[in-house]
């Protein structure tokens, strides 16, 4: 054997035996804020027994959602103090003292490293808990509560670094809270907090130094800020920082807060942009951005490759939520594959639509609702395994997990498990509606009651 057949054998035998990829899951939406499934040598069904709890750690109430990041766990929570009551009507806004906290769990027994907790009085609807997922970065955790305290911490001992509270008369506590999970751009930390100022600091989105939480700049106004998640892209030779405001879909340069284009939509009705937005570089129709309300349906931008401006692909708008052709989504993620579109609509409905134009090709509530049929506010996370391919995980209001093929022809469940028990009761019903976690071949969720860690590891 020559040389080099041995070396090309070497490389073979590694590559052959090298173990199923793993990553952690440091942010909202995972490593890459694109909420793709990357890891391999996963479950390719669940056992008919259920899915193997590793470990259940109790927590408190929240939507916040988990973080992995180097061998740890990171959740957000609140607890009401002593005979301090929610009230009857989950809408309205009083004001209720409790203790926010950020707990710190070790990923592979759930035991609790360090918890951070402050005193923090609930203003808001829908008080259960926070909302933002923490976001990691080396040896510090970035967290944003409901009420807005923003904060970095050190990632071992859970000891500020800095801390700072973003609402004020300026900027005050939106109706569902600060809601939109925080961004790390080389040196800035950013945030939609809310204002029409941002000449002196107090726009819709703010970015902050990231190792001294000093402002660094402030863009755009609106009357309500909004709930989506920030996302950054490469396009056009430059990085573009995308918006989704209450008015507007925007791309700001992440430097400097400056804008490079912006495309009004709505404004939302009641506040309520909350879908992450969605990019995507189609074969055939191009580099697409997509994002979705509940009241307004559904808008597709297309994004020009060689200089940093967009123009409008198309716009589906129901008569109303509940006669809707196309997508009128609350905050579940559409995605965009194939020359195709996959989300759930407002009441339940997982549909299929014609990325061209956005007519509807089919639709299916055996993911959502069930036998029930229609159920407003309906959710389900759709979660797409791997950059291609037609398999997603579905995690539903219900606490159950299915794997699924999603086409063009129809949506064909492969299996399903139920993870962990629904506990909130706003919309008027038991649901869980948090994102989980996928790192290192297992599934992080939790509820307002517990947190768990699922195996998913098909070897």
């Amino acid at each position: 054997m020559s040389k080099w057949s041995r070396i090309v054998w070497v490389l073979f035998i590694a590559f052959v035996s090298a173990p199923a990829r793993s990553d952690d899951w440091p942010q909202w939406f995972g490593p890459q804020r694109d909420g793709i499934y990357r890891e391999t040598g996963l479950l390719e069904s669940f056992p008919k027994d259920g899915i193997k709890v590793k470990w259940r750690t109790p927590v408190h109430g929240g939507y916040a959602g988990p973080a992995v990041a180097n061998g740890k766990v990171f959740l957000m929570d609140f607890e009401l103090k002593k005979d301090v009551q929610r009230p009857p009507n989950p809408f309205k806004r009083i004001t209720q003292p409790g203790i926010e906290r950020v707990i710190c769990l070790n990923e592979k027994t759930g035991e609790v490293i360090w918890t951070h907790a402050y005193d923090c009085d609930y203003t808001l609807s829908y008080s259960s808990g926070p909302r933002t997922t923490p976001i990691v970065e080396g040896d510090r955790v970035y967290c944003l509560g409901a009420e807005g305290d923003l904060m970095c911490l050190n990632v071992e001992s859970g000891l500020p670094i800095w801390k700072k509270r973003v609402s004020d008369e300026q900027s005050p506590t939106p109706m569902w809270g600060f809601a939109s999970h925080p961004l790390i751009y080389n040196d800035k930390l950013v945030c939609l907090v809310g204002g029409n100022d941002p000449e002196h600091g107090h726009g819709v989105v703010r970015a902050f130094d990231k190792m001294t939480g000093k402002d660094s700049w402030s863009a755009l106004t609106a009357k309500e800020p909004g709930y989506a998640p920030p996302i950054l892209i490469d396009q056009a030779g430059v990085k573009q920082l995308i918006i989704f405001s209450t008015v507007a879909i925007s791309s700001l340069n992440p430097d400097t807060g400056k804008e490079y284009w912006s495309q009004q939509y709505g404004p939302a009705r009641v506040g309520v942009s909350i879908v992450t937005p969605r990019f995507y570089r189609d074969k055939v129709l191009g580099d697409l951005l997509m994002v979705c309300t509940q009241y307004e349906g559904c808008i597709v931008m297309k994004l020009d490759r060689d200089k940093p401006t967009a123009s409008l692909l198309w716009k589906r708008v129901g008569k109303s939520e509940r006669k809707s052709e196309a997508l009128h989504t609350l905050m579940s993620t559409p995605v965009m594959r194939d020359g195709y579109v996959y989300g759930i609509c407002v009441f339940g409905e997982l549909r299929c639509l014609n990325l061209k134009n956005g007519d509807r090709i089919w639709e299916s509530t055996e993911a959502t609702t069930y036998d029930a049929g229609q159920q407003k506010w309906a959710t389900a996370f759709l979660i797409p395994i791997g950059e291609t391919g037609s398999r997603y995980y579905i995690f539903n209001e219900h606490g159950d997990l299915i794997l699924a093929d999603l086409t063009s022809a129809k949506y064909q469940e492969i299996s399903r498990t139920h993870l962990i028990d629904p506990t909130t009761t706003d919309p008027g019903r038991e649901v869980v509606w948090t994102v989980p976690a996928f790192a290192n071949k297992c599934i992080y969720v939790r509820n307002d009651k517990e947190i768990i860690c699922a195996e998913n590891s098909g070897k």
